[in-house]
């Protein structure tokens, strides 16, 4: 290799890229520019030599993501297939790239004998994402368990930053603008490897018995009210089955959203508005998204 190829992105830069191939509603206008990186030393370098007012989007396994039919304008980063590094580093804790998907992340701690992420089994997202949103499941939350993580800013520098860097709430990050998680260290419990296994399974099991598993949704949409359960104040407004075009409220859990094969984000954000107004009429409350929309309308 020459010493000037060391200095080119390594990654596959697409232009006008369709985004509904990248996320679990399988809609979503074009990206003007869309990045795979090769690992994380590429992307630094991809980052490094954007320009300074490029807007700069990350996308995971696009669950918890809805783009709007219009796309997205400037870069986006896609780490689906990318920085998936896992590793052990002592007895108690794991290091996890932000590529690495949750069920893989559940599965290589249980193989090691370290029990706590089992709940990630059943989240169809990355690391990242979980770092994003504090995702949790199954009364697990990930940044109980984090012990630090690294982001990488707009000019492709690595920090290292601890959990008292950042607010964290029930499905809510707030941190350093402009910085995007690409790895995490977890501290996890010494444990038995078989069990922890039994558990992703039984959890597993549950999901599939609740959940449509197998639909095309972004997992949950909403997140939960105090107390309460978005899900079963949908379903108490007999939201359940209603549809605008092609997205229905899921007859299996009212806190899901399919697409029925047809659907445009346009579709799905206007049954998103038509849930929230209908439970806030009828019950009072005004259900938050815990999916994030992004992106132009058409």
């Amino acid at each position: 290799m020459m010493a000037e190829d060391l200095l080119r992105p390594r990654g596959e830069l697409l232009e006008h890229e369709p985004l509904a191939r990248y996320t679990t509603w399988r809609v979503g206008g074009p990206a003007d520019r869309l990045y795979r990186p090769a690992d994380l030393i590429d992307l630094q370098l991809f980052l490094s030599r954007l320009p300074a007012d490029e807007p700069i989007t990350f996308i995971g396994l696009g669950s918890n993501l809805l783009v709007r039919d219009g796309g997205i304008r400037g870069t986006v980063i896609a780490m689906q297939g990318a920085l998936n590094e896992m590793k052990r580093l002592d007895e108690e804790r794991i290091y996890l790239q932000a590529g690495v998907s949750c069920a893989r992340a559940a599965r290589f701690a249980a193989a090691e004998g370290l029990v706590g992420l089992e709940f990630l089994a059943g989240i169809p997202g990355t690391v990242g994402g979980a770092l994003a949103m504090n995702a949790g499941a199954f009364g697990g939350e990930t940044w109980p368990l984090v012990e630090s993580v690294e982001t990488l800013d707009r000019q492709g520098l690595l920090h290292r930053r601890g959990p008292e860097d950042y607010e964290i709430g029930y499905r809510e990050v707030r941190g350093p603008a402009d910085e995007w998680f690409v790895s995490a260290t977890f501290r996890l419990q010494a444990g038995d490897t078989e069990a922890a296994r039994a558990r992703i399974r039984g959890l597993l099991d549950e999901r599939n018995r609740r959940q449509p598993i197998g639909k095309a949704s972004c997992g949950s949409v909403f997140r939960n009210p105090p107390g309460d359960h978005a899900a079963r104040l949908i379903e108490a407004c007999g939201l359940k089955g209603e549809c605008i075009g092609g997205a229905c409220v899921s007859d299996k859990h009212a806190n899901f959203i399919i697409n029925t094969g047809a659907a445009t984000a346009a579709d799905i954000e206007a049954l998103i508005r038509l849930v929230q107004e209908t439970v806030e009429r009828e019950r009072g409350v005004r259900l938050q998204p815990e999916v994030h929309i992004v992106g132009e309308p058409a």
